[in-house]
């Protein structure tokens, strides 16, 4: 009865995710050189409840500074929390170019994709550049499609999924990424906005140079990061990033 008890708590031990680890540590960044948005603060504080509620190591900063290698020597992934602009120097970006080549994980949310347009490496990272979306409103109801049901960033959320978001537009769109949303443009655009034909991707991951990503277009809105679905498809994404499967 001993070794079955043993046995089991071993098994529970090994298919943790990994990220439910105390050792595992994870850096928000959320530096604007451009727009800020009102939902940082909110970002933050969701990532706060995420470390807490899954037993992970959070730090948040602006101060570009800790893109070296000793410091990110101590993160297992780096979360570009709705940046814009240009974020990094040049060694900083040389120390975030060796931490994803050594098996560094990123997250890249909303606005990641609007940030360091003449550094194509890190466009390469994200998976595609911001591109701009619908203003009068800017925010909109409309609706999703899971791509990949198998993924840890899309295993909970439903197929449709109905939700309100600043929807992106996307260039420079990197080949072989593995698309887990699309969003069906003619059901927020207005006839003379011309609505793309097919939806098209708004969410994704790959492999990239030695180390894993993730991006999502979403989570414009401060009522995105108390939203338990959207929470529940970043926090599958930053699992992926650090080796779920997917």
């Amino acid at each position: 009865m001993l070794l079955a008890a043993l046995a089991s708590v071993w098994a529970a031990a090994c298919a943790a995710s990994p990220a439910e680890a105390p050792d595992v540590r994870i850096l928000v960044f959320s530096r604007t050189a451009g727009f800020r948005h009102d939902a940082i603060e909110p970002g933050i504080a969701a990532f706060e409840r995420l470390a807490t509620e899954h037993g992970f190591q959070l730090d948040a900063t602006e101060d570009p500074a800790v893109f070296n290698a000793a410091d990110l020597s101590t993160y297992d992934a780096v979360v570009f929390l709705l940046t814009t602009g240009d974020v990094l120097d040049a060694a900083q970006k040389a120390a975030f170019t060796e931490f994803i080549r050594g098996g560094g994980g990123f997250v890249g949310i909303h606005s990641a994709s609007d940030t360091e347009y003449d550094w194509p490496w890190y466009g390469g990272l994200v998976g595609a550049y911001f591109n701009g979306h619908p203003s009068n409103p800017n925010v909109r109801a409309g609706t999703l499609l899971v791509s990949a049901s198998d993924h840890p960033a899309t295993a909970e959320l439903p197929n449709p999924w109905d939700r309100e978001d600043e929807w992106y537009e996307f260039r420079d769109v990197r080949a072989g990424l593995t698309v887990l949303l699309d969003v069906d443009e003619a059901s927020y655009k207005q006839p003379d906005e011309q609505p793309a034909p097919e939806p098209r991707p708004i969410a994704w991951s790959h492999a990239y140079d030695g180390g894993r990503a993730f991006y999502t277009g979403l989570g414009h809105t401060a009522a995105s990061y108390d939203e338990p679905l959207f929470l529940a498809h970043v926090w599958g994404g930053l699992r992926f990033v650090l080796g779920a499967g997917g």
